[in-house]
């Protein structure tokens, strides 16, 4: 295996600490604070979602990409919520010298390659960089308009960032996002049935994958991963490592289906590849929950995200297989770094994780699944489960 791929996962541990870096905003039901993970995934499903609203000239891929990335030096440096007294000259010296520090651990072409994307979405200048950060100024307000009961210091906040804040310039530059912001901050029944109005619905039930728990750990170890978390990561893994898919796959193909692959976890669940699951019975459930989550869409979208999600889920196209691959890989590189994670949960084997993830790894990525194997044996030939 050549020299790029440790730097790569390096970079793909290091950025599991997104998961931990807390945001101001809560999630919908109010019941702990987002964080910049979640955040980031749930804005790269509000591009997916949202692109028949963009400019001509936007490309969807690269804003999903941007929207990826966007956050990332806050690993280093942190949130800083918008409302809060801030040095904002200080704070973007630091961000630059983060985005350096952390792009710098990749091969030298992806280092130079995603630096120039994320000091793209920084500028704002660009088409795609101004869409990116129209999203990024609408999904905090519709965190807080949207939720059941939310906070009065959070609709404070709603409100001065409207009449004067980052998300006046929405009046012109999103209208149809900004008037409906007005209408639910009103505390009126919205009659504004514009395409945002249209997509929003789905985009707040989505919220609700974030509070899915997994069987998987964070690296740091301290609690269980969600789902929209860890589809957040698989996507930055499938960004990363694309050049170990087969030459037809087409990345942005897969981006998408990373997005949407566990939306169906809403309705259905988490169930564990380890466990003890009626497969059918599940399969049933998932095709019920993502008939009904994408039915919350306009009639195209509904069709064009259930069949990229029925595509993953049979795993037959190069670009679903890639997919899947890079779905069953991320969980045993972060057990192998947590001695055992789930393995040990679930009192797993070597012969099964070949079957259960190997097969599919192999399919998708054949180099993907012989850097990985052989670390897979080291592991469990020198590991002696605890005396029970």
């Amino acid at each position: 295996m050549n020299d790029r791929l440790p730097a790569q996962i390096a970079f793909l541990k290091q950025a599991d600490k997104l998961k931990s870096v807390e945001r101001a905003n809560v999630l919908l039901d109010q019941s702990r604070p987002e964080n910049s993970a979640e955040h980031s995934w749930h804005l790269t499903l509000w591009a997916l979602v949202m692109e028949p609203l963009a400019e001509k000239d936007v490309s969807i891929n690269r804003v999903i990409q941007m929207l990826l990335l966007h956050d990332l030096v806050e690993i280093l440096v942190g949130d800083h919520p918008i409302h809060l007294k801030t040095d904002w000259q200080a704070v973007a010296l630091a961000e630059n010298k983060a985005a350096e520090e952390l792009f710098g651990i990749l091969p030298e072409d992806q280092a130079i390659a995603l630096l120039n994307l994320w000091r793209e979405f920084e500028e704002d200048k660009t088409p795609d960089a101004r869409f990116a950060k129209i999203l990024d100024r609408c999904q905090p307000l519709f965190q807080v308009l949207c939720a059941g009961e939310p906070r009065p210091d959070h609709l404070d906040v709603v409100q001065s960032n409207l009449d004067g804040g980052r998300a006046a310039y929405l009046e012109y530059a999103f209208p149809c996002a900004y008037g409906h912001a007005r209408q639910l901050y009103s505390g009126g029944t919205p009659t504004d049935t514009n395409p945002f109005a249209q997509r929003l619905p789905f985009l707040t039930e989505a919220d609700q994958l974030k509070s899915v728990q997994r069987a998987s750990r964070l690296l740091s170890g301290v609690r269980f991963e969600n789902s929209a978390e860890h589809s957040w990561h698989i996507m930055l893994h499938a960004w990363v490592l694309a050049e170990y898919a087969e030459p037809t796959v087409k990345t942005d193909r897969v981006l998408k289906m990373l997005l949407l692959h566990d939306i169906v976890e809403i309705d259905a669940g988490d169930h564990p590849i380890h466990g003890q699951v009626d497969h059918a019975a599940q399969a049933a459930k998932e095709e019920a929950a993502a008939s009904r989550l994408f039915g919350m869409l306009p009639a195209d979208q509904y069709e064009e995200f259930l069949a990229l999600w029925h595509e993953f889920e049979a795993a037959e196209t190069p670009d679903a297989r890639f997919a899947k691959a890079v779905d069953r890989i991320q969980t045993p590189i972060a057990n192998l770094e947590t001695g055992g994670g789930s393995w040990i949960d679930y009192d797993v084997t070597l012969e099964q994780i070949e079957s259960r993830v190997g097969t599919s790894v192999h399919r998708g990525s054949p180099k993907l699944w012989a850097w990985l194997r052989p670390q897979l044996e080291d592991f469990f030939s020198n590991f002696k489960p605890a005396a029970s």
